[in-house]
């Protein structure tokens, strides 16, 4: 028989002569390899395998043993979830944070699972959570720049000087769909930079003094005096009415802008676009005047409590040039609300203020709350959809 023979008549030979093979002796053995390598014109050692091995015995699998089984699958999904989708290393913060409530919302969870979830590496949980991470849309730029105080207000590019809470970087989204004429809901954003605590207002159109408005909302809901400000080269932080807002004090706020047309400038904010509005509300058009209200009581309340005082941030703690690759380095994740009470700036009855409102709130009823106020927002933005333009709206 030549080496023309096939894989079946191959492992046809194999398969009756191997208990043969097992029985012989020394001798017998050195003679059936001498036939099979002639027979098929294989190598001997592969021939000495095909032989031994255990037809019956399950093949096993390579590596260590699986850790987590598919029963944390769904806790961590329902965490994820509810905590707006965090990346692998905030999200094992996450967990430390919202594991204890889990049980008053969803089934009891084994204290061999809750062990688990809490070991679980970064990578793992990206791993898992990979199939149903959702995908990034991009919106309209509205900045529109006024000339007339850019030479009062300087231009500042970074904050590394900043050591403790109280510089507020700022922006705005437009929540215009499509199309940038008429009147429609601007979201506006504050970032504490030291601390990463963020605050969220939704204004009608944008004006003076609906912004100078909201930011003093926000300052008096701060657990630290607002020592700079820095926005970016808009009209609705541009303006006479927010400059003399903040000149016009016993301690006067340090305003600056960014350059224009370079958006890295207020970077610490506008990341929180994303984080905060873009992932919260999508890139519907938000025309009905009713929105502005609905939209900024759920900042204020909900929104406000969930991502200061359960959701980690990360912050750059250095970044340099290694070898032509540029290496950032982070520190470990941690909440805004757990920075501002390690700062010696922030007084005491503010922190016993913060500690207290942390106390009263859990996260899985905050999210239920927000999804609640969400979907009312959401059918009115749908509604206002199948309006016809210049039909009246209802009341």
């Amino acid at each position: 028989m030549d080496e023309a023979m096939g894989y079946r008549s191959r492992q046809e030979y194999v398969r009756t002569q191997r208990a043969r093979y097992r029985r012989a002796s020394r001798a017998q053995k050195g003679r059936m390899l001498d036939e099979g390598c002639a027979l098929f014109g294989i190598q001997r050692k592969s021939l000495v395998r095909a032989f031994g091995r255990d037809p019956e015995r399950k093949k096993r699998r390579r590596g260590r043993k699986k850790q987590y089984g598919p029963e944390l699958d769904e806790p961590l999904k329902r965490v994820w979830l509810a905590a707006q989708q965090p990346c692998g290393k905030r999200l094992k913060e996450v967990l430390r944070i919202w594991l204890p409530h889990y049980e008053k919302h969803f089934e009891p969870l084994a204290r061999e699972s809750v062990e688990k979830l809490l070991s679980m590496s970064p990578a793992t949980i990206d791993r898992r959570l990979g199939p149903i991470r959702a995908r990034r849309r991009k919106g309209l730029c509205a900045t529109r720049s006024v000339k007339a105080l850019e030479g009062q207000i300087p231009i500042r590019t970074r904050f590394q000087e900043v050591e403790g809470p109280g510089f507020i970087e700022a922006d705005t989204v437009a929540h215009c769909g499509q199309s940038m004429q008429g009147a429609f809901v601007w979201s506006l954003t504050f970032t504490d930079i030291w601390s990463g605590w963020t605050e969220n207002r939704a204004v009608w159109n944008r004006s003076a003094r609906r912004v100078v408005e909201a930011i003093r909302d926000v300052e008096s809901r701060l657990a630290f005096p607002i020592e700079g400000f820095d926005s970016d080269n808009g009209a609705e932080f541009l303006n006479h009415l927010l400059f003399r807002y903040f000149r016009d004090r016993s301690a006067p706020v340090y305003f600056t802008r960014s350059r224009p047309y370079r958006k890295n400038d207020n970077a610490h904010v506008e990341q929180k676009q994303w984080t905060h509005v873009r992932q919260l509300l999508g890139y519907d058009r938000f025309e009905d005047r009713r929105l502005a209200a609905l939209v900024n009581d759920l900042y204020a309340q909900e929104w406000r409590a969930l991502q200061n005082f359960f959701l980690p941030t990360m912050q750059l703690v250095s970044k340099s040039r290694e070898e032509g690759r540029l290496r950032r380095r982070h520190g470990a994740p941690q909440t805004p609300y757990e920075r501002l009470l390690a700062s010696p700036q922030v007084l005491d009855e503010d922190k016993e203020r913060l500690r207290r409102e942390r106390s009263s709130l859990d996260p899985f009823d905050l999210q239920e709350r927000l999804e609640a106020k969400l979907k009312k927002i959401l059918r009115l933005v749908r509604r206002q959809t199948k309006t016809p333009r210049g039909t009246p709206k209802a009341a």
